[in-house]
Order: C-alpha cells, then sequence, then structure tokens
C-alpha cells in the first residue's frame, strides 16, 4: 500500500497526530518550531536537549510522550553532522517512518517547516522509503496482535505552494523505488521473466510508453546464442523487454537504461554452495531498477526521450545446461567460450547490450548485480562504475551522489583484456578472480559502440542484515541514479 503524503502550514503544538516527528542535527538545540509544544510539555524537550539526553547523532531517536493536546507521541530523529545535508534528511526521514511503522500509529507528521526544496524532496522519498514493507507472502496476524501500518504522512511546512513541487517529485521517485523493492522481494517462483514483462506493459499502457517484447523464438531470429545458452535449462520462456518513453523532441537521441533480470540463479552446472543461494532472488535488481526508473520518469513526466530494456531469464542445471567448456555464438557475431555457468549476468547483457544499437543511444548506462568481486572491492556501500566515456562517467557518479546511491569508478584499461582472451574462441566468460568486476567489465565493453557507463550494484542492490533505516531484502537501488542522470539531461 503506497504512503498518502500531504502538506499543510501549522504549529507543531497544535498538530492533532498520532505522532510528531523532527529531524535535528547535532548540536542544533531544540528547533523554534517546537518551542510553543515544549512549553505544553512542561520543558520536556528542552530538558533532553540541556541534559544530553538527546543529541541528534546520526540514527540516533528519542521518543517521548505526548501532552493533553497536540500530538499523542513526539518522536526527535538524529542526522548527525552532515556534509551532504539532503542526504542526511533523507535518511532521517527513512528512519523516522520506519520508527512509526513498527509503532503501528497508522499516520504521522513530520516537521518541514524551513525546508529547502531539495531537502524536502529527500524527506518524501526516504519517508516512502522507511515506511515501506514486504508482507505479500505473509500471512497477516490476529486481529488483536496487528499494528497498523503507516499509511498517511503530512508534511508541517510554511509555505503548502512552495512545498507542491518537491511534494510531487518526490512521491514520483519513491513511488518508482516502490516498484522495484516490491519486484526485487518477490520469491523467484512468483518474479518470473513474465512477470517482469507483464508490469512493463502495465507501465506502458498506464503512462503511454511502447513496450516490444521478445521471447524465445525472436531471441532465436536475431542469433542471441550468448542470452539464449543462460536460458537453455529454463522451462520458463526468457524475455528481453524495451519501454520507449518519448516525450523528447523526435530527433533526440535516447538515454538507454540497461538491466540484467535474472530472476533466479543457480549457478547453472557450475552451481552456487546452498548455503545464502536464497539471496539469488535479488539477480534480477538491475531490471528491477529499470522498471522503477521508467515508472519514476513517466511520473515526472521529463521532457526527454529514454529506453528502458531488460533482458530476463533463470540460470538453472539440467540435461541440457550450458557447460563449461561449450562455445556460443553472440548476436555481434563474436564466439564466447563459457568457463563458468555461474558468470551469466554478462551473457545475457552481451546481448543486451549489442541489440540497443538499433536506438541510436546517446548514452547507454546498464545495471547488474553482476559479480561478487565487485562486493570484496567495495562493500555494501558503493556501488561499482566502470565504462568507455570520462564524460558520461561523471556524469553518473553524480547522479549517483545526488541519489544518495554512491557509485565509486573502478578502471577498465585494455590490459584486462588480456584475461578474457580465449585459446579457443574469441573471448572467455570470465577473466579469473583478480580483478573480477573490471574483467566482467571489459567482456561487456565487447559488445557496446557508444557511451556506456557499467553499475555493478550486486553489493548495493540488496542487504542480507538490517541497515538501521531499512530492513533486509531490496534497497531499491538502481532506481534513484538512472532517474537523476535522466532528470539532468531532461532540465
Amino acid at each position: 500500500m503506497s504512503l498518502e503524503i500531504s502538506a499543510r502550514a501549522g504549529r507543531a503544538a497544535s498538530a492533532t497526530t498520532p505522532l510528531l516527528a523532527c529531524l535535528v542535527a547535532t548540536g542544533d538545540g531544540l528547533p523554534a518550531a517546537l518551542r510553543e509544544l515544549d512549553k505544553s510539555l512542561g520543558g520536556a524537550l528542552r530538558r533532553s536537549f540541556d541534559r544530553r539526553d538527546f543529541r541528534g547523532n546520526r540514527d540516533e531517536t528519542f521518543h517521548l510522550v505526548g501532552g493533553r493536546k497536540g500530538p499523542r507521541r513526539i518522536v526527535l530523529v538524529g542526522m548527525g553532522s552532515p556534509k551532504d545535508r539532503p542526504a542526511a534528511v533523507r535518511r532521517a526521514a527513512m528512519l523516522a517512518a520506519r520508527f512509526a511503522h513498527r509503532a503501528g500509529v497508522g499516520a504521522m507528521t513530520i516537521v518541514a517547516a524551513g525546508t529547502p526544496a531539495a531537502e524536502l524532496e529527500q524527506l518524501v522519498i526516504g519517508a516512502q522509503l522507511g515506511g515501506w514493507e514486504y508482507t505479500e507472502m505473509k500471512t497477516p496476524p490476529p486481529e488483536k496482535d496487528r499494528r497498523a501500518p503507516l499509511e498517511s504522512l503530512v508534511l508541517l511546512v510554511d509555505d503548502v505552494k512552495a512545498a507542491a513541487e518537491p511534494l510531487r517529485t518526490g512521491r514520483a521517485i519513491g513511488a518508482g523505488y516502490d516498484l522495484a523493492r516490491r519486484l526485487a522481494n518477490s520469491p523467484g517462483n512468483v518474479c518470473t521473466p513474465e512477470l517482469l514483462t507483464e508490469t512493463a506493459r502495465t507501465i506502458g499502457k498506464t503512462h503511454g510508453l511502447k513496450v516490444t517484447v521478445l521471447g524465445r523464438k525472436e531471441m532465436e531470429k536475431e542469433k542471441m546464442g550468448s542470452f539464449l545458452c543462460v536460458a537453455q535449462a529454463t522451462t520458463q520462456d526468457p524475455r528481453l523487454c524495451a519501454m520507449e518513453y518519448r516525450k523528447g523532441p523526435k530527433d533526440q537521441a535516447p538515454v538507454v537504461l540497461v538491466g540484467k533480470g535474472l530472476c533466479f540463479d543457480t549457478g547453472g552446472i557450475s552451481i552456487k554452495p546452498a548455503e545464502r543461494m536464497e539471496f539469488m532472488k535479488f539477480d534480477m535488481c538491475g531490471a528491477a531498477g529499470v522498471l522503477g526508473a521508467m515508472e519514476a520518469i513517466a511520473r515526472l513526466g521529463l521532457a526527454i526521450n529514454v529506453v528502458g530494456v531488460f533482458g530476463a531469464t533463470t540460470n538453472m542445471p539440467g540435461s541440457n545446461a550450458v557447460k563449461p567448456g561449450d562455445i556460443v555464438t553472440a548476436s555481434s557475431g563474436k564466439t564466447i567460450e563459457i568457463i563458468n555457468t555461474d558468470a551469466e549476468g554478462r551473457l545475457v547483457l552481451a546481448d543486451v547490450l549489442h541489440w540497443v544499437k538499433r536506438f541510436k543511444p546517446a548514452a547507454v548506462i546498464d545495471a547488474a548485480t553482476l559479480t561478487g568481486a565487485c562486493v570484496v572491492a567495495l562493500g555494501n556501500t558503493t556501488t561499482g562504475a566502470l565504462g568507455n566515456d570520462d564524460a558520461l562517467m561523471q556524469e553518473v557518479i553524480e547522479a549517483s551522489r545526488r541519489a544518495s546511491e554512491p557509485a565509486w569508478q573502478l578502471p577498465l584499461t585494455d590490459e584486462y583484456k588480456e584475461q578474457i582472451k580465449s585459446v579457443v574462441a574469441d573471448i572467455k566468460n570470465t577473466g579469473g578472480r583478480a580483478g573480477g568486476a573490471i574483467t566482467a567489465a571489459a567482456f561487456l565493453n565487447e559488445f557496446v559502440e557508444y557511451p556506456w557507463v557499467h553499475l555493478d550494484i550486486a553489493g548495493t542492490a540488496y542487504t542480507e542484515s538490517d541497515l538501521t533505516v531499512m530492513p533486509v531484502g531490496a534497497t531499491g537501488v538502481p532506481v534513484g541514479t538512472f532517474v537523476e542522470v535522466v532528470r539532468r539531461r531532461a532540465s
């Protein structure tokens, strides 16, 4: 259920809300907007600051019961000493909304008086991220044990008219995140290539996008031997799907967003260890990111041409599965020696990246949960970025910062091509353990003929542990980065 968000002018002291939240940076002291409320509470808020019971540290929360009138409960949420204030506001809003959702208050109000537009938008996005929970597969608890989910948020602002635009844009981007996270959190037996395709068709029907879908037969005609070898052992029909958003000039070359959509990855014949394999349902987060971004872009109504493309299948073992040592031919004509069938995402993307040439793109950005090597290199907080165009790379890095989805550039020099040379084919699909994230990108680079950046989101698209502001599961990365790249180009 989506969070209903509105803005109104008013005083915190008179807000008749189940929960009032206020975001506070370290050293700010008692916010002016809470002084009247503090008087009605006998100075309890000021004493909390004076005694340093609450200091405004990052992720710190302080919960008080309200008075006889006004807010029923108050929560102060710390932002720390932020260098990037919009990002800090977003994170604190996530924590506030998650607190409200867990508390079962149903509705909350956040003090946003004096908040600049850029920060207000991030507050709206953060609240939607924090108040969201994947419950589709759970049986509801007995009625007596149920807590009301967070369904309503009111922002207390100085100027309702001025807040309208950041509220609109924040809700649009939040809707994109919601869609991506719902798809990614769904199990592999539910989120199939067909479901991803039907989601694309729904977006197309709702927002007037042209949607093109290729199945196994169509891919065979396109000679996509690289993509199809991954799908050899699955009974589900693989899908290549393109969504065309055309709101820019007719002659404008589009930005193309590409996503890896492995709805489940067993590793194939090179099968993964059983432990933690359940997290391989998240191997389609690149495709989910494309779908979420296209939903957000369409809601924003940006004046630009964008094409969202994903390749979706499952990687399964079986008697007819592709084997190590096999050689396949991609649609570009390159032959590929299969060294490891668990290096399958790059095989899917090879044909997809070659196929998108038909759109004559101004730029192509792909996102994929591609390598464990990237997680080893950068952990779970930073996305790896590699590409062939310095200007586009800088553009994507800046977009990732604005989206609070930080990316870091890794080198992609010709020396790494040596690791993917094959003795019996043009190239091989893995270059070994050393520099694994880079050699995977070097493999993809063999199939691109346009300005291109690859985002390895293996460590950032989902989390296997609770992140304080977000539970275990999909994070929504790279929706924000995709949207910010397109948005800046449209401005």
